[in-house]
Protein backbone atom coordinates (compact mmCIF):
# COMPACT_ATOMS: atom_id res chain seq x y z
CA UNK A 1 0.00 0.00 0.00
CA UNK A 2 1.73 3.32 -1.16
CA UNK A 3 1.95 5.75 1.59
CA UNK A 4 3.11 8.47 -1.19
CA UNK A 5 0.61 11.80 -1.32
CA UNK A 6 -1.41 11.99 -4.71
CA UNK A 7 -1.37 15.23 -6.38
CA UNK A 8 -4.68 17.13 -6.34
CA UNK A 9 -5.87 20.96 -7.84
CA UNK A 10 -6.50 23.20 -5.15
CA UNK A 11 -10.24 22.47 -5.65
CA UNK A 12 -9.94 18.68 -4.68
CA UNK A 13 -7.74 19.59 -2.03
CA UNK A 14 -9.85 21.91 -0.36
CA UNK A 15 -12.83 19.28 -0.75
CA UNK A 16 -9.97 16.41 1.06
CA UNK A 17 -9.35 18.38 3.82
CA UNK A 18 -12.85 19.15 4.61
CA UNK A 19 -14.07 15.29 4.07
CA UNK A 20 -10.94 14.39 6.93
CA UNK A 21 -11.59 17.20 8.85
CA UNK A 22 -15.54 15.94 9.31
CA UNK A 23 -13.94 12.63 9.69
CA UNK A 24 -12.09 13.18 12.25
CA UNK A 25 -14.34 14.97 13.82
CA UNK A 26 -16.35 11.86 14.13
CA UNK A 27 -13.58 9.59 15.23
CA UNK A 28 -13.07 12.07 17.79
CA UNK A 29 -16.75 11.55 18.94
CA UNK A 30 -16.41 7.55 18.72
CA UNK A 31 -13.08 8.06 21.00
CA UNK A 32 -14.97 10.09 23.55
CA UNK A 33 -12.83 12.85 23.09
CA UNK A 34 -15.30 15.68 22.85
CA UNK A 35 -16.70 17.33 25.98
CA UNK A 36 -19.56 19.83 26.00
CA UNK A 37 -18.95 22.40 23.49
CA UNK A 38 -15.23 22.49 24.31
CA UNK A 39 -12.31 21.23 21.74
CA UNK A 40 -11.49 22.42 18.51
CA UNK A 41 -9.71 20.68 14.61
CA UNK A 42 -8.71 22.83 12.30
CA UNK A 43 -7.70 22.59 8.89
CA UNK A 44 -6.14 25.50 6.74
CA UNK A 45 -7.83 26.24 3.24
CA UNK A 46 -5.54 25.53 0.38
CA UNK A 47 -6.95 28.11 -1.42
CA UNK A 48 -7.42 30.89 0.88
CA UNK A 49 -3.91 30.20 2.46
CA UNK A 50 -4.77 32.67 5.35
CA UNK A 51 -8.09 31.07 6.41
CA UNK A 52 -8.71 27.46 8.47
CA UNK A 53 -12.09 25.35 8.63
CA UNK A 54 -13.04 24.60 11.89
CA UNK A 55 -16.36 22.97 13.45
CA UNK A 56 -18.58 25.10 14.77
CA UNK A 57 -19.09 25.99 17.93
CA UNK A 58 -21.54 24.35 20.44
CA UNK A 59 -22.68 21.21 17.92
CA UNK A 60 -21.75 17.96 18.85
CA UNK A 61 -18.77 16.27 16.99
CA UNK A 62 -20.69 13.20 15.76
CA UNK A 63 -23.16 15.02 14.12
CA UNK A 64 -20.64 17.58 12.21
CA UNK A 65 -20.61 17.33 8.50
CA UNK A 66 -18.96 18.53 5.83
CA UNK A 67 -21.56 21.28 4.95
CA UNK A 68 -21.04 22.30 8.89
CA UNK A 69 -17.75 23.41 8.55
CA UNK A 70 -16.80 27.20 8.71
CA UNK A 71 -14.64 28.70 6.92
CA UNK A 72 -12.86 31.54 9.24
CA UNK A 73 -10.63 34.57 8.56
CA UNK A 74 -7.49 35.22 9.98
CA UNK A 75 -9.61 37.67 11.92
CA UNK A 76 -12.00 35.42 13.44
CA UNK A 77 -15.03 36.18 10.90
CA UNK A 78 -16.75 33.50 9.03
CA UNK A 79 -16.55 34.01 5.87
CA UNK A 80 -18.29 30.53 4.40
CA UNK A 81 -21.06 28.52 6.69
CA UNK A 82 -23.60 29.04 9.55
CA UNK A 83 -22.45 28.92 13.41
CA UNK A 84 -19.97 30.78 15.39
CA UNK A 85 -16.38 30.27 16.43
CA UNK A 86 -15.18 28.93 19.53
CA UNK A 87 -13.59 32.04 21.00
CA UNK A 88 -10.52 29.82 22.68
CA UNK A 89 -10.11 27.90 18.74
CA UNK A 90 -9.61 31.10 17.40
CA UNK A 91 -7.49 32.53 19.80
CA UNK A 92 -5.13 29.08 19.40
CA UNK A 93 -5.86 27.66 15.95
CA UNK A 94 -5.13 31.61 14.35
CA UNK A 95 -1.90 31.83 16.34
CA UNK A 96 -0.53 28.59 15.69
CA UNK A 97 -1.54 28.77 11.37
CA UNK A 98 0.14 32.00 11.42
CA UNK A 99 3.25 31.00 12.54
CA UNK A 100 3.40 27.94 10.95
CA UNK A 101 2.98 28.23 7.42
CA UNK A 102 3.59 24.61 7.42
CA UNK A 103 1.10 23.30 9.07
CA UNK A 104 -2.30 21.96 7.79
CA UNK A 105 -4.55 21.05 10.87
CA UNK A 106 -4.45 21.42 14.46
CA UNK A 107 -6.07 20.16 17.33
CA UNK A 108 -7.13 20.19 20.72
CA UNK A 109 -9.88 18.57 22.55
CA UNK A 110 -10.44 17.70 26.06
CA UNK A 111 -10.01 14.59 26.35
CA UNK A 112 -10.33 12.20 29.26
CA UNK A 113 -6.69 10.33 29.32
CA UNK A 114 -4.89 13.87 27.62
CA UNK A 115 -6.41 15.86 30.66
CA UNK A 116 -5.10 13.29 33.19
CA UNK A 117 -1.88 13.22 32.18
CA UNK A 118 -1.86 17.24 31.27
CA UNK A 119 -2.77 17.78 35.36
CA UNK A 120 0.87 15.98 35.96
CA UNK A 121 2.66 18.55 33.63
CA UNK A 122 5.10 16.08 32.30
CA UNK A 123 5.94 15.02 29.08
CA UNK A 124 5.43 11.37 27.63
CA UNK A 125 7.88 8.75 28.59
CA UNK A 126 9.17 6.27 26.20
CA UNK A 127 7.55 3.55 27.80
CA UNK A 128 5.93 1.89 24.53
CA UNK A 129 6.73 2.17 21.10
CA UNK A 130 3.90 4.28 20.10
CA UNK A 131 5.34 6.76 22.55
CA UNK A 132 8.50 6.87 20.89
CA UNK A 133 6.47 8.97 17.87
CA UNK A 134 6.33 11.47 20.55
CA UNK A 135 10.24 11.19 22.15
CA UNK A 136 12.11 14.23 21.57
CA UNK A 137 8.91 15.88 19.76
CA UNK A 138 6.73 17.21 22.23
CA UNK A 139 6.60 19.08 25.26
CA UNK A 140 5.24 20.46 27.90
CA UNK A 141 3.61 24.36 27.54
CA UNK A 142 3.53 25.18 31.35
CA UNK A 143 1.62 28.98 31.73
CA UNK A 144 -2.05 27.57 32.38
CA UNK A 145 -3.89 31.15 32.90
CA UNK A 146 -7.39 30.12 32.50
CA UNK A 147 -9.55 29.50 29.41
CA UNK A 148 -7.45 30.84 26.21
CA UNK A 149 -8.93 33.70 25.07
CA UNK A 150 -6.15 35.68 24.51
CA UNK A 151 -4.25 35.95 21.20
CA UNK A 152 -1.25 36.15 22.98
CA UNK A 153 -1.09 32.88 24.89
CA UNK A 154 -1.70 31.60 21.77
CA UNK A 155 1.20 32.85 20.17
CA UNK A 156 3.44 31.26 23.17
CA UNK A 157 1.89 28.14 22.13
CA UNK A 158 2.73 28.34 18.44
CA UNK A 159 6.14 29.33 19.50
CA UNK A 160 6.26 26.19 21.73
CA UNK A 161 5.49 24.18 18.77
CA UNK A 162 8.52 24.83 16.92
CA UNK A 163 10.03 21.48 16.08
CA UNK A 164 7.02 19.48 17.50
CA UNK A 165 4.30 17.34 16.68
CA UNK A 166 2.45 18.07 20.07
CA UNK A 167 2.46 20.01 23.46
CA UNK A 168 0.72 19.03 26.52
CA UNK A 169 -0.92 21.57 27.93
CA UNK A 170 -1.05 21.84 31.66
CA UNK A 171 -4.09 21.34 33.69
CA UNK A 172 -5.71 21.66 30.21
CA UNK A 173 -5.53 18.96 27.52
CA UNK A 174 -3.28 17.87 24.57
CA UNK A 175 -2.71 19.42 21.19
CA UNK A 176 -1.43 18.41 17.99
CA UNK A 177 0.27 19.61 14.62
CA UNK A 178 0.99 18.05 11.41
CA UNK A 179 1.29 18.84 7.58
CA UNK A 180 -2.11 17.34 6.98
CA UNK A 181 -5.57 16.46 8.25
CA UNK A 182 -4.56 12.81 8.76
CA UNK A 183 -1.61 13.25 10.46
CA UNK A 184 -2.90 16.12 13.18
CA UNK A 185 -5.80 13.81 14.15
CA UNK A 186 -3.79 10.45 14.07
CA UNK A 187 -0.96 11.62 16.47
CA UNK A 188 -4.00 13.34 18.51
CA UNK A 189 -5.44 9.33 18.89
CA UNK A 190 -2.29 8.01 19.30
CA UNK A 191 -1.27 10.45 22.08
CA UNK A 192 -4.05 10.17 24.29
CA UNK A 193 -3.92 6.70 24.00
CA UNK A 194 -0.44 7.34 25.33
CA UNK A 195 -1.15 9.09 28.32
CA UNK A 196 -3.97 6.12 29.09
CA UNK A 197 -0.92 3.68 28.74
CA UNK A 198 1.29 5.41 30.82
CA UNK A 199 -1.15 6.30 33.55
CA UNK A 200 -1.89 2.49 33.65
CA UNK A 201 1.47 1.49 33.64
CA UNK A 202 2.52 3.84 36.51
CA UNK A 203 -0.64 2.90 38.54
CA UNK A 204 0.62 -0.33 38.39
CA UNK A 205 4.39 -0.24 39.23
CA UNK A 206 7.68 1.55 37.94
CA UNK A 207 7.68 1.55 33.97
CA UNK A 208 10.43 0.72 32.18
CA UNK A 209 11.96 2.86 29.76
CA UNK A 210 13.40 2.66 26.27
CA UNK A 211 16.35 3.53 25.68
CA UNK A 212 17.13 6.82 23.69
CA UNK A 213 18.93 5.28 21.12
CA UNK A 214 15.71 2.66 20.82
CA UNK A 215 13.25 5.46 20.96
CA UNK A 216 15.07 7.38 18.44
CA UNK A 217 15.05 4.21 15.86
CA UNK A 218 11.35 3.32 16.71
CA UNK A 219 10.48 7.56 16.35
CA UNK A 220 12.29 7.13 12.56
CA UNK A 221 9.99 4.10 11.53
CA UNK A 222 6.34 4.67 13.36
CA UNK A 223 6.81 8.80 13.71
CA UNK A 224 6.69 9.70 10.50
CA UNK A 225 3.99 11.40 8.44
CA UNK A 226 3.97 9.02 5.77
CA UNK A 227 2.77 6.76 8.80
CA UNK A 228 0.67 8.53 10.18
CA UNK A 229 -1.83 9.34 7.25
CA UNK A 230 -1.15 5.46 6.64
CA UNK A 231 -2.66 4.84 10.24
CA UNK A 232 -5.22 7.51 9.81
CA UNK A 233 -7.17 5.39 6.63
CA UNK A 234 -8.40 2.52 8.40
CA UNK A 235 -10.13 4.90 10.98
CA UNK A 236 -11.24 7.16 7.93
CA UNK A 237 -12.55 3.93 5.90
CA UNK A 238 -14.49 2.76 8.96
CA UNK A 239 -15.94 6.32 9.92
CA UNK A 240 -17.48 6.45 6.27
CA UNK A 241 -18.69 3.13 6.61
CA UNK A 242 -20.40 3.32 8.94
CA UNK A 243 -21.23 7.42 9.10
CA UNK A 244 -22.00 7.95 5.65
CA UNK A 245 -24.11 11.38 6.32
CA UNK A 246 -20.64 12.72 7.56
CA UNK A 247 -19.87 13.41 3.77
CA UNK A 248 -22.72 15.93 3.03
Amino acid sequence: MSTSRPRRTPDEERLHRRQRLAATLRIFADRGFDEGSGGHVTARDPIRTDHFWVNPFGVHFGHVRVSDLLLVDHEGAVVSGAGTVNPAGYAIHSQVHARHPDVVAVAHTHSLYGRAWAALGRPLDPITQDACAFFERHEVFEEYTGVVLDTDEGKRIADRLTGNIALVLRNHGLLTIGASVEETAWWFASMDRSCQVQLLAEAAGRPRLIDADAARSARGTIGTPAIARLNFRPLYADIVRRQPDLLD
